[in-house]
C-alpha cells in the first residue's frame, strides 16, 4: 500500500504544474544557450571587419581607402607571411592582418612560427629575423618588412622625457609593398636641379619612396635632354630662372608626351620668366603678387595668405573632397587661364580663391592684409592640371611650395601630403593610387576656418553661459515665488 501511494506521489510530481513551468524554463535556457553558442561561432567565423569597430580617433584599426581599392582590385595572388613566435602576437598587426585577408580573395596571411621554420627567411636573403615581421610575395617579386618599420619608435622623446613613444605604421609599409610586389614597372620621376630648388623634406620624400616612385636628380645644363625614361619631371621651387637652353628641352619632353610637376613662389629677386613661360605656352599665367583670401571661411589661424582653397572636382582632389580633408596653400600667388586655350589644350582648376581674394602688388612686402589700390580682385587658382589631348602632355602647377611644408601638412592631417601623390600618380597613370593614405599613428589636427573660429568662440565664450546664467536665474526666480 505504502508502495501503491510513493508512485503516486512520484507520478503527481513530474504531472504537477510547477514541473511543467519548470521543464519549460529549462528548455527555453536550453534553447537559447544553444543559440548563443551558434551565433558565437559564426561571428568568430566572420572578418574582424565586420565583428570590430574603430573608436579610435584616428583610425587605427581602420584601413584608408587607397588600400580598399587596391586589395580588392588585385589580379594576381599576393601572399603575406606574418613571421611571429607563437604567443607573442601583436593584437594590433593581428586586426590589421584580418582587415586585409577579408578585402580580397587573391591575398593570402599565412603564420611562419620561426622557431619552427628557421631558414625560411634566409631564402629571401633576411638574417635578422624580429617576431611580427612581415613578407610580402607575388610571384618573383617579394618585399621584407622589418619589425621596427611597422612599429616605429620616436628615440628623441626617450632621449628628452625617459620614455618612448611608437607609432604603428603597419598599413602604409604593408600597402606599398602589395603595391610593389604587384607591379611590373615602377615609374621613375626626376627632380630638376642647378637652380636653388627647394628640397622635399623627409616626410614627402618617404611618401613618394612608399609610393614606389623612383627619384634621381636631374641637370638639364648637363644633360642634352630629359632622359626617356622619365615618367614625370619635378621642377620644385627653383630660386633662379632656367635657361632659354633648359626651357627648350623641357618643353621637347612635354611634346614627346611628358608629364611636369611645377611647383613656384614669388620670386624675392629677379623673374622666373622663362621657366613661366613653358606654361603660358598652354594657356596659364601667373600673377605678381601674393594672394590675400578675404573670406574668413577659406583660411586658417587668422592669417589671410594661409589659404584653405576650394577643392574643384577632379580625379586628383575627389577623394579629398570625399573624405572631407582640406589642403592649405600659404604665401600663394594667383593663377589665371586664359579665356582661349591653344586648340587640343584642356586647363582644370584644382584648387581656388573666393571671389573674395585679391592679389597684393606689394608682393612679400606688403604692411597690410586690407585691399589697396593697385591690387587685382581674385578670383585665382592657385593649383591647375593641364592636358595637351594632342601630345599627351600633363601638368600641374602649384602656385607656393609652402604645400611642402611638414608644419602645413600636418595642419590638415596629411591633406597637402595627400593631394601631391594624387598629382604625380595622376600624371603617372595609377589610377589605383590616387587615394586618401593611411596616416601614422599620430595625433590629428581639427582644422577650422578662422571663421568658424570666431563663430565657435562665440558660442563657446559667450551663448553657453549666458544661456546656463539665464536658465539658473528662471529656476531661482520659481523656487522664490513658491
Amino acid at each position: 500500500m505504502k508502495k501503491i501511494v510513493k508512485n503516486l506521489n512520484i507520478k503527481a510530481l513530474f504531472t504537477s504544474r510547477s514541473f511543467r513551468v519548470g521543464g519549460y524554463s529549462v528548455a527555453a535556457a536550453a534553447i537559447v544557450i544553444a543559440i548563443a553558442v551558434v551565433a558565437n561561432i559564426l561571428v568568430g567565423a566572420l572578418p574582424s571587419s565586420y565583428t570590430k569597430y574603430d573608436t579610435t580617433s584616428n583610425q587605427m584599426y581602420s584601413v584608408s581607402a587607397q588600400t580598399k581599392k587596391m586589395v580588392s582590385a588585385l589580379e594576381k595572388d599576393v601572399t603575406v607571411y606574418w613571421i611571429v613566435q607563437s604567443g607573442t602576437e601583436d593584437s594590433t598587426l593581428e586586426v590589421l592582418l584580418d582587415r586585409y585577408d577579408s578585402l580580397s580573395a587573391k591575398l593570402t596571411v599565412i603564420k611562419k612560427d620561426p622557431d619552427v621554420y628557421p631558414t625560411f627567411l634566409s631564402n629571401y636573403g633576411v638574417t635578422d629575423v624580429y617576431t611580427n615581421s612581415l613578407l610580402v610575395e607575388c610571384g618573383d617579386r617579394y618585399r621584407y618588412i622589418d619589425n621596427s618599420d611597422i612599429f616605429e619608435m620616436d628615440m628623441m622623446a626617450y632621449y628628452y622625457y625617459g620614455s618612448t613613444d611608437t607609432d604603428f605604421d603597419g598599413e602604409n609599409e604593408l600597402t606599398s609593398a602589395i603595391s610593389f610586389v604587384t607591379s611590373d614597372d615602377l615609374p621613375t620621376m626626376y627632380i630638376l636641379t642647378g637652380h636653388g630648388e627647394t628640397k622635399l623634406s623627409d616626410t614627402f620624400s618617404s611618401a613618394v619612396s612608399a609610393d614606389n616612385i623612383d627619384t634621381a636628380e636631374l641637370s638639364l645644363l648637363t644633360e642634352d635632354a630629359v632622359p626617356e625614361d622619365a615618367d614625370a619631371l619635378l621642377i620644385c621651387a627653383p630660386e633662379s630662372d632656367i635657361s632659354e637652353d633648359e626651357a627648350a628641352k623641357i618643353r621637347e619632353y612635354l611634346s614627346s608626351g611628358g608629364k611636369l610637376m611645377l611647383l613656384t613662389n614669388l620670386p624675392e629677386d629677379g623673374s622666373l620668366d622663362v621657366l613661366c613661360s613653358v606654361m603660358a605656352d598652354y594657356g596659364v599665367t601667373a600673377e605678381d603678387g601674393l594672394v590675400i583670401e578675404g573670406n574668413r571661411n577659406y583660411y586658417v589661424q587668422g592669417y589671410p595668405i594661409y589659404i584653405l582653397p576650394e577643392e574643384i572636382s577632379h580625379d586628383i582632389t575627389d577623394p579629398l573632397i570625399d573624405d572631407g580633408y582640406y589642403v592649405v596653400t600659404p604665401v600663394a600667388q594667383g593663377l589665371k587661364i586664359a579665356d582661349t586655350l591653344p586648340d587640343g589644350v584642356t586647363v582644370d582648376e584644382l584648387l581656388s580663391t573666393t571671389d573674395s581674394s585679391f592679389s597684393k602688388s606689394d608682393g612679400y612686402d606688403l604692411q597690410t592684409y586690407d585691399k589697396e589700390d593697385g591690387d587685382v580682385d581674385g578670383p585665382f587658382s592657385v593649383a591647375v592640371a593641364v592636358t595637351d589631348e594632342n601630345t599627351g602632355a600633363q601638368a600641374v602647377w602649384i602656385s607656393t611650395s609652402g604645400i611642402l611644408d611638414d608644419t602645413m601638412n600636418s595642419l590638415v592631417s596629411g591633406g597637402n601630403e595627400d593631394f601631391f601623390l594624387n598629382a604625380i600618380n595622376w600624371m603617372c597613370e595609377r589610377e589605383d593610387s590616387i587615394s586618401i593614405r593611411a596616416k601614422t599613428a599620430e595625433y590629428e589636427y581639427l582644422t577650422v576656418s578662422s571663421g568658424q573660429s570666431s563663430v565657435y568662440a562665440l558660442v563657446l565664450i559667450g551663448v553657453l553661459p549666458i544661456a546656463c546664467m539665464a536658465c539658473g536665474l528662471v529656476i531661482w526666480i520659481r523656487r522664490k515665488r513658491r
